[in-house]
Formats: C-alpha cells, sequence, structure tokens
C-alpha cells in the first residue's frame, strides 16, 4: 500500500479524533482524543521516513497527556457550561473539518515517490555521510554530525518538557498534601 494511502489515513483518524474531543462532554475523554491526534502527527512523521520528529512528537505527547490528566483530574476544576448555540458551532466544525481534510489531499499526491529524496542535500547524506563521518550507522551520522544542532535543540525541548512535567506534578502532590494537613 502506498504511503499516501496511509497519510490519509492517518489524517481521517487525526480529524475523527479531533471531532470526538470537539463533541464529548467529559473533559478527560477530551484530553485522551486530542493525544489521538498527537499520536497521528507521529504516526505520520514514521511514514515520511523522520524518526526523530516521530519519537519527539510522540514523548511531547505522553507528557502533555500527563499534565492535562493531572491539572483536569479533580472535577472541581473545570465546569461545563452547555450552551444554546453549540450545535450550529459543532456543525460548522464539522464542515470545517471536512472541507480541510477533503483540501489536503491533493497535497498528498504533491509529496515526492516514497523512498527518493526530495532535495540534494538527502543525496548527499546517502552519498558521501558514511565517508565523510566515519559513523557506521548512517542514521546516527546525520543525527550527530549533519544536524547537531538540530539534535541538540530537539533535546533542549524534551528536557525542557520533563522539567514541566514534572514540576507541575511536584506542585500538584505538595499541594494535596498540605490540603490533606488543614482538614
Amino acid at each position: 500500500m502506498p504511503v499516501e494511502t496511509w497519510l490519509i489515513f492517518t489524517l481521517g483518524f487525526m480529524i475523527l479524533g479531533s471531532i470526538v474531543a470537539l463533541e464529548i462532554r467529559d473533559i478527560l475523554s477530551a484530553i485522551i482524543a486530542i493525544s489521538v491526534v498527537g499520536l497521528g502527527v507521529s504516526m505520520a512523521f514514521l511514514f515520511l521516513q523522520a524518526p526523530d520528529l516521530a519519537i519527539v512528537q510522540f514523548l511531547f505527547e505522553i507528557f502533555a497527556l500527563i499534565i492535562l490528566v493531572r491539572a483536569f483530574i479533580d472535577k472541581k476544576n473545570h465546569q461545563f457550561e452547555p450552551s444554546s448555540s453549540s450545535m450550529v458551532m459543532t456543525i460548522v466544525g464539522v464542515v470545517a473539518i471536512a472541507v480541510i481534510f477533503m483540501l489536503s489531499i491533493p497535497m498528498f499526491r504533491l509529496l515526492p515517490p516514497f523512498g527518493e529524496p526530495l532535495m540534494s542535500v538527502s543525496q548527499h547524506y546517502l552519498d558521501f555521510g558514511a565517508s565523510e563521518t566515519g559513523a557506521a550507522n548512517l542514521v546516527a551520522s546525520i543525527i550527530l554530525d549533519y544536524r547537531a544542532y538540530d539534535t541538540l535543540g530537539e533535546v533542549t525541548v524534551l528536557f525542557t518538557a520533563i522539567l514541566g512535567a514534572f514540576a507541575i506534578l511536584r506542585t500538584t502532590a505538595k499541594h494535596k498534601t498540605a490540603g490533606g494537613n488543614d482538614e
């Protein structure tokens, strides 16, 4: 099956997750539905042969899911107030998402055939990567030699996300223990 077909399937999966997140009334279920969209982005990166981006996206989604679940786990933190125009907004949202989906399908046809480099730089990496860097693994040579600053930026984003998650989890834990002592 061509990669474009998998990408279209993944995009449909992500749109379905978005619609579920918009329509579901429980905030925790909506958070999980939004995480499905992030998982779809990670899968799309895998299909496009970008495993480094797929891993970063996947880890970011896991950390975001943990942070959001911890923030909204207590029911008193959020209130749902139904509005009279929610049905109209739902229909408008579904139509807008369907239009975006239909307009994005031709963009997948513009992708180069799977496995063929889009730019000449990619061909240079394939032809000279092992000899210029001395690495046994071509992927490692690209990530650590040619794109070292990009990799450093990705690692910095991951480290910052981990610190943010720990800070939120620690603050919530301290708040709960302090609240437990007052009662």
